[in-house]
């Protein structure tokens, strides 16, 4: 294996949150290789009536019209990006959509009106579950498509074929899905179960232990909270390079 195996990471997310973890990558001394699984259309859409807007994901958050109504997000990240939004009464739940759920419960009253989950298409059906079962009015809006990407960067063909690569990041279901379906296609198969898999959370990891299924991963490891703190935390310090020189 390269040397600069040990030191490449792998980033199957979507711009644009891939070029924002490639750059977090680099200040801890790793060396990104960014192959999107999913590409991502904003669908914006004017806001109808409600008591407050919930959203899962950097991406819905940013496709939002900026707005006086209070807002839940999933986690911190996704609250501080709509923030810059324009949302100026963001608040964060803890990671999770049963996080998110129970915050609603706490900080809304079904009696008041509906809350608006602008999600990605396909996304948060169980959120909504949830919430309904709780006695709230779900108004369930598409706020960006997710399409699967059709082929790998030739940059990462050119890694996987000279064995170039340790790690791989896996940030949501689908987009694992997709980029084991990537490489699949790719003839790349063997080369990813070679690798470690980082997971941002249990279904995740499951996601990707089904995908690759009936091979396995080299290891396959779970973040211990569901977000990209966490996650990256499982990489630890970044190798060192010549003459014990941690490189970036």
């Amino acid at each position: 294996m390269p040397a600069d195996a040990a030191r490449t990471v792998l980033v199957t997310r979507p711009e644009p949150g891939g070029a924002e973890t490639a750059a977090r990558l680099v200040a801890l001394g790793w060396q990104p290789l960014l192959a999107p699984a999913l590409v991502l259309a904003p669908r914006p859409f004017a806001l109808p009536p409600c008591q407050a807007v919930l959203v899962t994901s950097r991406a819905a958050a940013r496709a939002l019209p900026p707005s006086e109504l209070p807002l839940l997000a999933v986690g911190e990240a996704t609250a501080e990006a709509a923030r810059q939004a324009g949302w100026t009464r963001a608040e964060a739940a803890e990671g999770t959509a049963a996080d998110l759920a129970r915050l609603a419960a706490t900080r809304c009253d079904p009696a008041r009106g509906p809350l608006l989950l602008a999600v990605g298409q396909g996304y948060a059906l169980d959120l909504a579950a949830d919430l309904r079962a709780r006695g709230f009015q779900v108004l369930r809006r598409i706020a960006y498509a997710a399409r699967p990407a059709t082929r790998l960067p030739d940059d990462v063909l050119r890694s996987l074929a000279a064995a170039g690569v340790a790690r791989i990041l896996f940030h949501s279901p689908r987009s694992a899905g997709c980029a084991i379906t990537l490489f699949r296609e790719a003839g790349q198969t063997e080369a990813i179960a070679r690798m470690t898999a980082l997971a941002i959370s249990p279904r995740v990891a499951e996601a990707a232990r089904l995908a690759l299924a009936p091979r396995t991963w080299r290891s396959l490891r779970v973040a211990a909270r569901p977000t990209e703190e966490a996650l990256l935390a499982l990489l630890g310090p970044a190798p060192a390079g010549p003459g014990g020189r941690t490189l970036f």
